[in-house]
C-alpha cells in the first residue's frame, strides 16, 4: 500500500513538473515570437517616423506643427476628402471634366471608407482621418517588409541597404502623404505574406488583405492572382500535365484568388445597382482624366524617353520612370535566367512577386500613355518596391561576398539614396506648397 502511495505521488510529481516545464517552454515561446514581432515592427514605426519627420518637420512651409502636418493633403488627397464627407455622387454619364462636386467616382473606395471610420469614430476632420490612414497603412507596408526580411534570414547591413533604396526612391514620400500608396502596399505584401504561411487563419488574413488590395487599386484585380502563380511554379509544368489533379493542386489558390477579387467586384455591384453601369469608375476615368487604355504602350519604343529630366518637369520625371521601370524588370528577368549566377530556391514566391510588378507597371503604363505617362513616377514606385523585396530573396541565396565588393555595394547604395533623397526633397518642398509633382 506504502509502495502504491509513493509510486502515486512520484507519478504527481512528474506530472507536475513536465506540466510546469511545458508551461515555461510556452511562456518562452511566446516571448520569443512577440520579440520576433516586435523588432520588424518596431523598425516599420522608425522609417514612417523617419519620412513624417522629414516632409513635415524638414521641407513643408513654414506654420504651426498641424498646419504643416496637413500640407501633406494635396491634388487627389481632396477628391478622396470630398468622398468621405460626400460619399459617391454622379451624373449619367459622367461630367466630361474634373469637377468632384459632380462625379467623383473615379477612386476605389477602400482608402476613403478606412479613413472614413477613423472620421466618424474619433470625431476628427477628414484631412486629418486620410493622413492617419496612409500613416498607419505606411508602417505596415514597413513592417511587413521587416517580416520578411525575418522570413528569409536577410543579413541586417543588406536590410539597410534595401530599406534606403526603397525610402531614398523620389515618389516614396507618397507614403505618408493623402494618397492611396501605402493602403495598396501594405495590403499587397500582407496578401503575399499570409497567402505563403501555412495554416487556416494565415488563409483567413490573405483573404482579409487581398479583399483590401482589390479594393483600393484596380490592379489588385490582377495582384490576387499571385497564389496561382506561385503554386504554378510550385508544381511546374507537370502539374498542368494531369488534367485529373488540376483540382488537387490548384483549387486553394484559385479560390482564394477569387476571394481576394471581392473588394473590387462589390464596388462594382454597387456601381450597377445605383447607377446601371458597373464600369462607373473606368467612364468617369475616361471622361474626366481623358484615360483611354493603350494596351500596346509598352511595345512602342516612342514611349520611352531616355533623356535627363529637368527638376521642374514632373511629366519628365514620369517619362523617365516609365523607361527605368522597364529596365529593372529586364534586369530581374536577366538575373534569373542567366546560368551563372540564376538561382531556383525561393523561385515560386520571387515569380508571384515578380508578376505583381509587371502588372502594376503594364496596366499603369496602359493607363497614363494617353496622357503622356502622367503620375507614372507614382505608381512606378510600387513597381520598385517589389522589385527590391524581390531582389532581397534572390540575394539571399548567395555566400557572403568579399570584402571589396561588400564595399562597392555599400558605397553605391549610398550614392543613389544620397541622389534620390535629393531628388524626393525636392518633390516633398513642391508638393507640400501645392505643386503638382506626380
Amino acid at each position: 500500500m506504502r509502495s502504491e502511495i509513493a509510486s502515486a505521488q512520484s507519478i504527481s510529481s512528474c506530472n507536475l513538473e513536465s506540466f510546469l516545464v511545458s508551461s515555461t517552454f510556452s511562456a518562452d515561446d511566446v516571448m520569443t515570437r512577440s520579440r520576433s514581432l516586435l523588432r520588424p515592427l518596431a523598425a516599420g514605426l522608425l522609417l514612417t517616423a523617419v519620412q513624417l519627420v522629414m516632409a513635415v518637420g524638414l521641407l513643408a512651409p513654414e506654420g504651426t506643427l498641424s498646419d504643416r502636418y496637413l500640407t501633406l493633403i494635396q491634388h487627389d488627397s481632396f477628391w478622396f476628402m470630398n468622398i468621405v464627407d460626400r460619399g459617391y455622387q454622379t451624373i449619367v454619364p459622367p461630367v466630361d471634366h474634373k469637377v468632384m462636386e459632380v462625379s467623383n467616382v473615379a477612386f476605389f473606395p477602400a482608402y476613403p471608407v478606412i479613413a472614413s471610420l477613423f472620421r466618424y469614430g474619433l470625431n476628427i476632420d477628414t484631412g486629418t482621418a486620410l493622413l492617419i490612414t496612409a500613416q498607419l497603412a505606411a508602417w505596415g507596408f514597413w513592417s511587413y517588409f521587416f517580416l520578411f526580411c525575418k522570413r528569409w534570414n536577410i543579413s541586417r547591413p543588406l536590410q539597410i541597404c534595401a530599406a534606403l533604396l526603397i525610402l531614398a526612391h523620389p515618389a516614396a514620400f507618397f507614403l505618408v502623404a493623402g494618397y492611396s500608396e501605402s493602403l495598396f502596399l501594405m495590403a499587397l505584401l500582407g496578401f503575399i505574406y499570409w497567402s505563403t504561411t501555412e495554416g487556416w487563419s494565415a488563409k483567413v488574413w490573405a483573404a482579409a488583405h487581398g479583399i483590401v488590395m482589390s479594393a483600393t487599386r484596380i490592379v489588385g484585380i490582377v495582384c490576387a492572382a499571385f497564389p496561382v502563380v506561385r503554386s504554378f511554379f510550385l508544381k511546374g509544368w507537370k502539374g498542368l500535365r494531369e488534367p485529373r489533379a488540376w483540382f488537387r493542386h490548384y483549387a486553394s489558390a484559385i479560390g482564394l484568388m477569387a476571394v481576394a477579387t471581392l473588394g473590387a467586384l462589390f464596388f462594382f455591384i454597387y456601381c450597377e445597382v445605383r447607377w446601371g453601369n458597373w464600369n462607373m469608375y473606368m467612364l468617369t476615368q475616361a471622361a474626366g482624366w481623358g484615360i483611354i487604355p493603350d494596351y500596346l504602350a509598352v511595345l512602342k519604343p516612342s514611349s520611352y524617353r531616355w533623356l535627363v529630366p529637368a527638376l521642374n518637369d514632373p511629366t519628365e520625371a514620369s517619362q523617365l520612370s516609365m523607361t527605368l521601370g522597364a529596365v529593372l524588370l529586364v534586369g530581374i528577368v536577366l538575373c534569373e535566367l542567366l546560368p551563372p549566377i540564376r538561382r531556383r530556391a525561393g523561385l515560386p514566391v520571387r515569380a508571384g512577386i515578380y508578376f505583381c510588378a509587371a502588372a502594376i507597371y503594364y496596366l499603369s503604363v496602359s493607363g497614363v500613355a494617353c496622357v503622356d505617362m502622367e503620375s507614372m513616377l507614382r505608381y512606378e514606385f510600387c513597381v520598385h518596391a517589389l522589385i527590391v523585396l524581390a531582389f532581397l530573396n534572390f540575394l539571399r541565396q548567395f555566400r557572403a561576398p568579399s570584402m571589396l565588393l561588400r564595399a562597392f555595394s555599400i558605397a553605391a547604395v549610398a550614392l543613389l539614396s544620397a541622389a534620390g533623397l535629393c531628388v524626393q526633397g525636392w518633390y516633398v518642398w513642391n508638393f507640400t506648397r501645392g505643386n503638382w509633382v506626380a
